[in-house]
């Protein structure tokens, strides 16, 4: 198989467990881009594109909330650390 038919594979196997998974928002939190490396990692480790683009879309979504509750957080230190005018 190719790699330009293991990536289709993937993608083509990372679409039904977005779409059927997860909310709306959630794709757009890193889940397409992980799921479908996931897909393709799976596919290639043994014909498992299903399991790895689940588990890829699992990790997107944690470590993207990870980085946006971060975010939060620095953002709240920030405004009760700057000084008063």
């Amino acid at each position: 198989m190719s790699y330009k038919t293991s990536i289709a594979a993937g993608l083509s196997a990372a679409a039904p467990v977005v779409a059927a998974g997860f909310p709306v928002q959630a794709s757009a939190k890193g889940c397409l881009k992980d799921a479908a490396v996931g897909g393709v990692g799976g596919r290639a480790v043994g014909h498992h594109a299903l399991l790895g683009a689940a588990a890829g879309c699992a990790i997107g979504y944690h470590v993207a909330n990870n980085k946006d509750r971060q975010a939060v957080e620095k953002s709240h230190q920030a405004q009760s650390t700057a000084p008063a005018h």
